[in-house]
């Protein structure tokens, strides 16, 4: 009979305290408030216009080079390096490196480009300006090319991926699968039919949530990202559920099996 009790009042304590959990609401995510912290962090990057501090490669080719010299001659080797800047496991980990002559756009959005002089980028994409400029230089050279690319178009990563982080775009062109995958992929416990993408294009901001699922979503607004995008991985059931045991579980469960084993220890004392 005691043996019996002893047992039972052991199972009950070892029951009581693995099955302590916390309280019912969301503690586990910024969730809640997710889209208002992911729309502070989009307007805190830069909009799809040319911005003062914008950092851009500019690089003149046509048929005969040497006509075009005078419009790079801001270059001087001085080599780009860009990539992701953040969550690499090793130095330089997936960096890409460009070449040519750089500019930076200063607080009144103006360049002061090789040749031509002062320009103005206010208000006007990479590819509205692009083909000002290349109308400028085509007054003295035949069939120009002109390429422009951003050293600093940034996207944001948060949430539920292995790497978060500002990441920045190589060439200033990126999709979802390309951000997530500079982020190490989504981990297990990733909503994959509940990504979170908040855009701010000149101050209005957006925002859609992709559903990766469903190949469909390729089609999205959101698939292709822009300047300062902020991508949000809400995490799913399986991670809700387990933030909501108490972390001392594993200590309570402990504490039942020492007190188990020492009710076998006297147990078998009062026995002899």
């Amino acid at each position: 009979m005691k043996l019996s009790l002893i047992y039972t009042l052991a199972f009950s304590c070892l029951v009581l305290f693995s099955c302590k959990s916390r309280p019912t609401e969301n503690t586990l995510n910024y969730m809640e408030n997710i889209e208002k912290i992911a729309t502070e962090t989009s307007i805190r990057n830069s909009t799809s216009t040319i911005q003062p501090g914008d950092q851009l490669v500019i690089w003149v080719t046509a048929r005969d080079m040497d006509v075009v010299k005078p419009f790079n001659q801001n270059y001087s080797s001085g080599e780009i390096v860009y990539g992701s800047s953040s969550g690499g496991n090793t130095p330089n980990a997936g960096v890409t490196t460009v070449s040519g002559p750089s500019y930076t756009v200063d607080h009144e959005g103006n360049i002061d480009f090789s040749s031509i002089g002062t320009l103005n980028t206010t208000g006007k994409t990479l590819s509205q300006f692009k083909e000002e400029l290349t109308e400028k230089i085509r007054r003295y050279v035949i069939n120009p090319t002109v390429s422009i690319r951003h050293t600093n178009f940034k996207v944001s990563v948060l949430g539920e991926v292995n790497r978060q982080g500002d990441y920045i775009v190589p060439n200033g062109k990126a999709t979802l699968y390309n951000a997530l995958a500079m982020a190490g992929d989504l981990t297990m416990y990733g909503k994959r039919n509940d990504v979170l993408v908040v855009r701010n294009v000149d101050g209005v901001i957006t925002h859609g949530r992709i559903n990766m699922l469903d190949a469909n979503f390729i089609n999205s607004p959101f698939f292709d990202l822009k300047q300062g995008d902020v991508i949000y991985v809400s995490a799913n059931e399986t991670k809700e559920k387990t933030s909501k045991l108490d972390p001392k579980t594993s200590t309570y469960i402990s504490i039942a099996g020492v007190v188990l084993s020492l009710a076998g220890i006297f147990i078998t004392i009062f026995k002899k």
